[in-house]
């Protein structure tokens, strides 16, 4: 079910304005806001906690919108975007900002700012696009408990949550962990737990990460040849693995990684799951993310049987 809340004609009284006479006394700006959350199942519960108060969204605009001078209202209208992130469980957010007594002679009319945000807008911004592999094939994962491997700062770990999945992601990078958390945290309590595991300490017995656990596992861009059976004996049956890393060719073309043993030979992923039914494999030129180069991977998408 998709549905929006709307909240109109929030009254702040501002100190915003490019000249210093402008920004020396309040002037009334008002604020519309259409935004999705979701609240699914308030339509039945009937409680206030399946959503969001708009009293307690209208108080924390104007807590930001008048605790500081503004000379501009674009700059305005984002700090109010970040704080409902930050403060709620939105996952869109549009908005219109507006001068009701604009300074400007024979005028009417108000001036102003509409922004068009979502939730993942603001962490790709922050962190990185996830991979055009994983969004492709997101419709074929089924619903439940994924472990990411190797997370990073969890830019795939945010991604799915934001979309209903429930996340584990581990790492020895404490400092990533904990940016995830505290990232989890601002989503008010977005489906996502860490770990810090060295997966690397011991190649005749690597961790042990469950058995019969995982709907789904991610491994982006990591490669631990022991790991293998471990990740095997972790997903459930029928569970969906996804796998993209770099191919040996990519360390012999570009010189990167620098070691070759943390790239796959041709078809090796082929070969790792070879009792696995592949729903998807391919070798090539791919791009991570809009902002990176290319890459030569191998591309993986496997059902347990």
């Amino acid at each position: 079910m998709a549905s929006s809340i709307i909240v109109t004609g929030i009254k702040l009284h501002a100190l915003c304005g490019v000249t210093e006479s402008e920004r020396s006394q309040t002037q009334p700006i008002l604020v519309d806001l259409t935004l999705r959350c979701p609240n699914e199942a308030a339509f039945q519960s009937d409680q206030l906690y399946d959503t969001v108060d708009y009293a307690s969204i209208t108080q924390c605009i104007r807590s930001i919108g008048e605790s500081q001078r503004y000379s501009l209202l674009e700059k305005l209208t984002e700090d109010l975007c970040q704080a409902l992130f930050q403060h709620f469980p939105l996952t869109h957010i549009k908005i219109w900002v507006r001068k009701v007594r604009a300074p400007i002679e024979d005028f009417s009319g108000s001036v102003g700012i509409r922004l068009i945000r979502s939730r993942q807008d603001i962490f790709q911004a922050q962190h990185g696009h996830p991979s055009p592999f994983l969004m492709t094939q997101l419709p074929r994962l089924p619903r439940g408990k994924v472990l990411d491997v190797a997370t990073g700062r969890g830019r795939h770990a945010h991604f799915l949550a934001t979309r209903g999945f429930s996340i584990h992601g581990i790492d020895r990078n404490r400092e990533a962990l904990a940016f995830i958390d505290t990232q989890a945290q601002e989503g008010n309590g977005l489906p996502i737990t860490t770990q810090y595991v060295d997966l690397e300490t011991d190649d005749l017995h690597p961790p042990d990460l469950g058995t019969e656990t995982y709907d789904v596992i991610l491994v982006f861009f990591y490669l631990y040849r022991p790991l293998f059976p471990q990740l095997i004996q972790a997903l459930k049956p029928k569970g969906i693995i996804l796998y993209e890393t770099f191919l040996l060719e990519n360390h012999l073309q570009r010189q990167h990684p620098r070691r070759k043993e943390f790239c796959l030979e041709p078809n090796e992923l082929l070969t790792l799951f070879r009792d696995f039914q592949i729903l998807h494999y391919d070798e090539g030129d791919h791009r991570e993310s809009p902002q990176t180069d290319f890459a030569i991977t191998a591309r993986v998408l496997a059902r347990k049987l």
